[in-house]
């Protein structure tokens, strides 16, 4: 007893060791992060601009969270992830939109994500050195940092530590199968990895090839470790039903959620050919840059032209693979369990089921990539660890592995310092990348380059003139150089492209209210929120053009009130814009000790921001409230 206890205590030791050396190596090589900002891609839509969560950790963004991408579509919300959401409401209670905090959170967790990948799969295995190494590639290969350093992608990070902590809970548990309590806590954990991001849909088939291999509960493969129990296969099925029936829901409310307006239009963009192609060419090319991890982009774009023989190769060659992995699964079962790891856990995203665009990305390759670094490291003879000579160019090997990952890693954490360089960079690896470019535009134009940007714009169109978006950006970059009728030749474009597009819309109505053509603009707000009756802006405009009419020109009280009092519900009252507009409102309705305060609460916010011009403009409206007056002059609106 006294021996095991010894060994025992060198045990823990030996984790502790290697779980600390594996945090303060992810931390060092993510840790320039700490100085980055937000991306302008997504970051300003789920977090830093997102309304519903501004005021941090609160019962209206907790609410928010649960709802959103379920019950209504929302434009600050892709899908249904609330755990994912509520995590970037947290690090904005702790840190506001200071960007530091939230990336050293995600670091953070990714490197909580290692030490439980480790000691998960030393708890399965007892392979202490090969399981220190898979949780080391997993936590510095370059293909991580984009998962990483992108605070957008909090769900791939935080939906990865879920699915370790289910898979130790799932251990657990296969030690004692009797306990209801932990295959409940099993189930609790899975739930919260698909409220965090809905790709771990394919943990119970994991699941199932982890009862083939290591845990060894079925009669086709030994246990890693012990003499295992086998299970009947219908057994271990029944098993994990509960677990099927929580992935397809989760499957289902993130399909219903992409039906709604602005969703991805799933399966409608793309033929199904295209999609089997790109999926095949996307399996080899996530191994291709496993090994050769360079090139490494934001943004994958898809061309049409695929090549046939590119296709008939990849095919051909998983084909290959999958035939020798069964092959020699008597003599290496872990064969077996890595291969369709990384096979089955891509499937939600390699490409079958979306609207095109993105042929591959390398946030998908999260969590599957696991698969084929155990895969990888169990082929390595146990022999090479018996001989001295052996085991030392084994070890430095591995050492010198590691080292080039986690150089490679600290170049590719550079490329996520600005939104720029993030661009620019996708356009120097990648070719005929409209995506990049459009984005690149945008940045320059937030910049006051707008001639720069207008280049970039045109270039996307160059490439993929079916793209609306760059045609709606396009629009606005010419209207501020003073090309009215260009710009809105753009947004007409757009418009024939894809008549749902309510941003397009909600730019003719501003055009259309600046020319004084205030019943044309009223339907164009009207026709964008028919397409999404939750658009923020078009509410915000259409609100304030019914209240600065006049009855006689189309104006309308009632509902500029009714609008403007939604709008800043939806906002938690912090926007000083649609504070301005629902003041308007009031003041038209004959609500003046209400759009005194209302405006008040808009001079006090916006002088807060700096903007100075915009507390002039609302203190001349005030004067007008304050003498009983509405306020009747239209203008363009203060949204966009």
């Amino acid at each position: 007893m006294t021996q095991f206890l010894s060994y025992r205590r060198q045990q823990i030791v030996r984790q502790a060791f290697v779980s600390l050396t594996l945090v303060i190596t992810t931390v060092i090589v993510y840790l320039p992060v700490r100085h980055y900002g937000f991306v302008n891609l997504d970051d300003n839509v789920f977090v830093t601009e997102n309304p519903n969560l501004q005021d941090g950790l609160t019962w209206r963004s907790v609410r928010w969270a649960f709802t959103a991408g379920l019950i209504h579509h929302d434009p600050n919300a892709d899908y249904w992830r609330p755990l994912s959401f509520l995590s970037h409401a947290l690090d904005i209670e702790m840190f506001g939109l200071r960007p530091t905090g939230h990336h050293l959170m995600s670091v953070a967790i990714h490197a909580t994500a290692v030490v439980a990948l480790f000691l998960v799969l030393q708890s399965m295995t007892n392979a202490f050195w090969r399981c220190a190494f898979v949780a080391a590639l997993f936590a510095l290969h370059p293909l991580r940092v984009e998962s990483v350093a992108w605070v957008t992608e909090r769900k791939d990070v935080l939906s990865g530590l879920f699915f370790m902590l289910t898979l130790g809970a799932y251990v657990g548990y296969v030690r004692h199968p009797f306990s209801l309590a932990r295959y409940l806590g099993v189930a609790l954990l899975f739930a919260s990895g698909l409220m965090s991001k809905s790709m771990v849909v394919t943990l119970p088939f994991v699941l199932l090839l982890l009862d083939y291999w290591p845990l060894g509960r079925t009669q086709w493969a030994k246990p890693a470790i012990g003499d295992g129990v086998t299970v009947p296969p219908n057994q271990l099925l029944q098993e994990k039903l509960p677990f099927f029936a929580l992935a397809a829901v989760s499957g289902l409310v993130t399909l219903w959620g992409q039906t709604k307006p602005g969703g991805m239009g799933l399966l409608a963009k793309m033929p199904l050919g295209m999609r089997i192609a790109n999926a095949l060419l996307s399996y080899a090319g996530y191994i291709g840059k496993m090994l050769w991890p360079t090139g490494l982009a934001v943004w994958y774009p898809l061309h049409p032209g695929l090549s046939a023989a590119a296709v008939m190769g990849a095919g051909v060659g998983l084909i290959a693979v999958t035939a020798a992995v069964i092959w020699g699964a008597r003599r290496g079962p872990w064969l077996v369990t890595g291969w369709f790891w990384y096979l089955g856990m891509l499937v939600p995203v390699i490409g079958l089921l979306q609207g095109g665009g993105v042929s591959m990305a390398d946030r998908f390759t999260y969590l599957p990539l696991v698969g084929l670094f155990i895969m990888l490291c169990w082929s390595v003879p146990a022999h090479a660890m018996e001989r001295w000579n052996l085991k030392v160019i084994t070890c430095v090997a591995a050492a010198a592995v590691l080292v080039v990952c986690a150089a490679l890693s600290r170049v590719q954490v550079e490329y996520w310092k600005d939104s720029e360089i993030l661009f620019q960079h996708a356009l120097n690896v990648t070719r005929d990348n409209w995506l990049a470019h459009n984005n690149l535009g945008v940045i320059l134009q937030r910049a006051g380059k707008i001639q720069e940007a207008i280049g970039h714009y045109e270039r996307a169109l160059r490439i993929k003139p079916s793209y609306a978006d760059s045609y709606i950006n396009l629009g606005v970059a010419l209207w501020q150089v003073g090309k009215a009728q260009e710009a809105i030749d753009h947004w007409e474009q757009a418009l024939r492209i894809d008549p749902s597009l309510v941003e397009a819309h909600n730019n003719l109505g501003q055009a259309s209210l600046q020319a004084g053509k205030f019943q044309e603009a009223i339907r164009h707000y009207e026709q964008a929120l028919r397409v999404d009756p939750n658009y923020i802006l078009a509410q915000n405009n259409l609100a304030w053009v019914l209240a600065t009419l006049s009855p006689m020109e189309g104006g309308d009280p009632t509902r500029a009130v009714a609008l403007a009092e939604r709008v800043c519900d939806a906002t938690g009252h912090h926007a000083t814009a649609y504070l301005d507009t629902l003041a308007a409102a009031y003041a038209a309705a004959g609500r003046f000790s209400e759009a005194i305060a209302i405006a008040e609460q808009a001079v006090e916010l916006a002088g807060t921001a700096g903007q100075h011009q915009l507390v002039r403009e609302i203190e001349t409206r005030l004067k007008s409230y304050r003498a009983g007056h509405a306020w009747r002059k239209p203008t363009a609106s203060q949204g966009n």
